[in-house]
């Protein structure tokens, strides 16, 4: 199973989607709840995949996904966005995230994306 890196300003949203995660067997290594902190964690733990909210406070998560991709070119970033955020889904394909969670979190949905990307 994957060693996920959970990014989000949302203490719910973070809370969900690790029970969501750890219920399907995937351990959450760690937490950041803004871009910056998503890159310093990024580095220090190396999971195989980290889940990024893309509004959060001090760096956003295009400019932590653009930091992540500058680090490693083949880290696999899934993007969390609300309801009408398209333009910003289509610059964080073009950055390089390999798929998108939408909110409210749907458990089958994440269990499929992260399995897919493994």
């Amino acid at each position: 199973m994957a060693k996920i890196l959970i990014v989000d300003d949302s203490k719910t949203s973070r809370k969900i989607l690790r029970s969501i995660l750890e219920s399907n067997g995937h351990e959450v290594i760690g937490e950041a709840i803004n871009g910056e902190e998503a890159v310093s964690k990024f580095l220090e733990l190396q999971p195989d995949i980290a889940t990024m909210d893309i509004t959060m406070p001090i760096m956003d998560g295009l400019e932590a996904l653009k930091e992540i991709m500058n680090i490693d070119k083949n880290a696999k970033v899934v993007m969390v966005t609300a309801a009408g955020q398209k333009t910003k889904m289509v610059d964080a394909v073009k950055y390089g995230a390999v798929e998108f969670l939408t909110k409210p979190f749907d458990s089958l949905q994440i269990i499929e994306i992260i399995e897919k990307v493994i």
